[in-house]
């Protein structure tokens, strides 16, 4: 009778300690990366069409304040770009631009996790979460013509370094909001699998190099990058060389609603965490 007590006694020790251990552990932080898709949407991709997406890769650290709460701050590389070959516009198709960027990101963004998530407790390891921020990225749009890689924003297209009604040569940098949902998977004591869906809202409509109107070909010098730049304002020549869109005034593009994107990513992190008495949660 006292062997089969004891028995009892030494597995409800080891079972509450092991309870102990699990409800004492916090997680502090993750150091992680991702890899996903980016799309643009803006100008060009006016009907938010997902068939051109691109590669986008990233590094990220987050601080755990609590099991529910915490601040990450991330650095992202994508690509975005777009055609309006791709559109089913008539006027799109006829206006014939393109685009393709790299996007380089630097974002503070909070996260807010729906559960309870205790990395190395099976009953706390999964959470869906909300994410919520602001960030800083880099942009430079590009174009082919006859074959040769043109940068845009020195072209001025639209006038920009004409003075062309008071327009000004943009910004190659530009703020954004970041904000998202995503789930969090534990998958082992310090490894954590997530997928994350996070839009940007950004203060800049020419990552695409589209904006307001069209210039005229006429209005470029004929020296310099003028040539370049009238070409490049409005390529509906290609297409049918009687059907010039690019009309000075005429709408090139809709400088009312800014540039946005999206990245879509999977992210594999390295929880870092103490045994201690958790505070607040």
């Amino acid at each position: 009778m006292s062997k089969k007590f004891l028995t009892v006694c030494t597995a409800l020790a080891i079972s509450v300690s092991s309870q102990a251990q699990s409800e004492s552990y916090v997680q502090t932080g993750e150091f992680g990366i991702t890899a996903g898709v980016a799309n643009y949407f803006g100008d060009i991709n006016t009907r938010a069409s997902f068939e051109r997406s691109k590669m986008s890769l990233g590094v990220f650290f987050r601080k755990q304040f609590n099991n529910y709460v915490g601040a990450r701050i991330a650095g992202r590389f994508a690509q975005l770009g777009f055609s309006d070959q791709y559109s089913k516009s008539d006027f799109q198709q006829s206006r014939n631009l393109s685009f393709n960027t790299n996007i380089w990101e630097i974002a503070l963004q909070g996260d807010f996790n729906f559960f309870k998530f205790m990395p190395n407790d099976p009953n706390y390891s999964f959470t869906p979460y909300v994410t919520l921020g602001v960030g800083a990225f880099s942009y430079d749009p590009y174009a082919y013509l006859a074959g040769k890689k043109e940068f845009l924003r020195p072209l001025g297209t639209e006038g920009q370094n004409i003075g062309y009604d008071g327009r000004k040569p943009y910004s190659t940098m530009a703020l954004c909001i970041p904000f998202g949902v995503g789930i969090k998977y534990n998958i082992s004591e310090k490894l954590n699998l997530s997928l994350e869906v996070a839009h940007r809202y950004t203060f800049t409509d020419y990552i695409d190099d589209v904006s307001t109107t069209f210039v005229g070909i006429d209005k470029f010098p004929a020296s310099g990058n003028g040539p370049t730049a009238a070409l490049l304002q409005d390529r509906s020549y290609e297409i049918n060389p009687n059907n010039i869109i690019g009309l000075e005034g005429r709408q090139r593009g809709w400088s009312k609603q800014k540039d946005q994107y999206m990245i879509i990513e999977f992210g594999l992190s390295y929880t870092f965490g103490s045994y201690k008495c958790p505070s607040g949660f």
